[in-house]
């Protein structure tokens, strides 16, 4: 499993520094004319250089003095690569303010509508570097602040953005640390929380069908499954992606908890020792229960017995499996009010 962690990320950080020093190298270029003219005796800008990121919002400079010019910022957990150093001083190429959720196809740095990496001189602290010792360990321990700061009413409006950027870098610098399955999961967890905010906000949220509302975008998730396979971060990863398969609002049809009972219990069929098979256990039991009082509400009463006798077999499944789990319990009472003709759904049938 490594082996393939390895490849994926140090091929997508290749990509990035690639692009970040073709940038550089296209600069340098256009300047060469004017340079021709001159004595071979000119600085030559590094074409490679270790890749960094900051654990504070940075200004950068044109001169490695706080006196000198500003160039711009640079905000927590952007990419950025070290072509010098000078005493406490860096000069670096630096991502400043591209936004990092883009589509499956789309580049790193499309130079087309978004502005390209900018260069210029940062000072040291607060900067880590993939050289940095430990710095897998500082990298996650600042993200997992970044992320208790998104919870905080009273916290930085970007701290979320801020904590899945800085797994990223993770994931991208130090990709043999034992901490990069786990920060592989948190930054695809942290971008389908915003995502999944997002989406409930709208209208179409409460759309039937699961197409006709906003879809999260499943490419992190589904790499997580890729380069992380058969472990705990891909069990979590299979989980998060059901949610685009629900339905917005059932609207009374027993299409919907039927199919989505469904897709729990094939979840926990694949993954049945995984973080979530309890929840996927439940999540199906309840969806059963539903179906009970849907179909005694049609008049459906053979389909209506097959949804609790299915209920039943879940819940007693999830009893074997984990006895000592809320879900198991929760389960429990379901079953407990379809044997008492208790409705789970649509009280007013009473």
């Amino acid at each position: 499993m490594m082996s393939s962690v390895m490849k994926f990320s140090v091929q997508n950080a290749q990509r990035r520094s690639i692009h970040l020093l073709a940038l550089a190298a296209i600069a340098l270029c256009a300047a060469l004319p004017a340079m021709a003219q001159k004595k071979p005796q000119q600085q030559v800008k590094p074409m490679a250089g270790p890749r960094a990121t900051s654990l504070r919002i940075a200004v950068l400079y044109v001169a490695p003095e706080t006196s000198s010019q500003k160039v711009d910022r640079v905000q927590i957990g952007r990419e950025m690569v070290v072509a010098e150093k000078s005493g406490p001083w860096l000069r670096v190429y630096a991502n400043t303010d591209i936004e990092e959720a883009r589509g499956n196809d789309a580049p790193v740095f499309d130079t087309s509508d978004t502005p390209p990496p900018v260069s210029g001189w940062i000072q040291a602290k607060g900067i880590v570097v993939e050289t940095t010792p430990n710095g897998d360990q500082i990298l996650m321990g600042e993200a997992a602040n970044q992320e208790a700061l998104a919870s905080d009413p009273r916290g930085p409006a970007n701290a979320a953005k801020s904590a899945r950027y800085l797994y990223r870098r993770l994931v991208e610098m130090f990709p043999n640390s034992p901490l990069a399955p786990e920060a592989a999961w948190r930054a695809a967890d942290d971008q389908w929380q915003i995502q999944k905010a997002d989406a409930s906000s709208r209208s179409s949220a409460k759309e039937r069908d699961a197409y006709m509302r906003e879809q999260m975008d499943e490419d992190e998730m589904k790499k997580v499954l890729k380069y992380y396979p058969k472990t705990r971060w891909a069990a979590l990863a299979a989980f998060e992606l059901i949610d685009n398969k629900l339905c917005g609002d059932w609207q009374g049809s027993p299409k919907c908890p039927e199919k989505e009972s469904e897709y729990f219990e094939k979840y926990a069929d694949e993954y049945p020792d995984g973080p979530r098979t309890a929840q996927a256990l439940y999540q199906a039991v309840y969806r059963q229960a539903v179906l009970v009082n849907m179909d005694a509400a049609d008049g459906s009463d053979k389909r209506a017995d097959e949804a609790h006798n299915r209920a039943k077999a879940l819940a007693d499944r999830l009893k074997d499996k984990f006895p000592q789990s809320d879900y198991t319990w929760r389960a429990g009472t379901l079953i407990y009010k379809l044997d008492q003709n208790v409705p789970v759904y649509g009280i007013d049938l009473e």
